[in-house]
């Protein structure tokens, strides 16, 4: 059972819960706040639309996905995560994308780190 705040709850690390938050758990906050800061606001409010998903890469990826302002790319990004083909990415889509950034990342830092030994 999930204790998340909903998407207009409280910042991480302030759930009413006496128990203080872990980090993961922050990070889970976080990962949903995001999600809901761009959604809705071209329509539906559980899903993200082409520009919504735009503006996100842009403004919370844009030190991962420098190539976020060039159209192609954002069109590539979308069809990669739209697995359901219905033109938005809704809210298990965007957290695939967050899971596959994040393996990337971790790969390349393991391997900067195995070039320096």
């Amino acid at each position: 059972m999930c204790l998340a705040p909903p998407p207009a709850g409280p910042s991480p690390g302030s759930m009413s819960s006496t128990e203080p938050t872990s980090n993961l758990e922050n990070a889970m906050q976080l990962m949903i706040q995001t999600f809901h800061k761009y959604s809705g606001k071209e329509g539906d409010r559980f899903t993200l639309s082409r520009g919504e998903l735009k503006e996100l890469l842009t403004e919370e990826l844009g030190n991962y996905l420098g190539n976020a302002q060039d159209k192609d790319a954002v069109d590539k990004v979308m069809a990669d995560l739209d697995a359901n083909n219905d033109g938005e990415v809704d809210f298990t889509e965007f957290i695939i994308l967050v899971g596959a950034l994040t393996v990337a990342c971790n790969d390349f830092f393991d391997k900067k780190a195995e070039e320096k030994k």
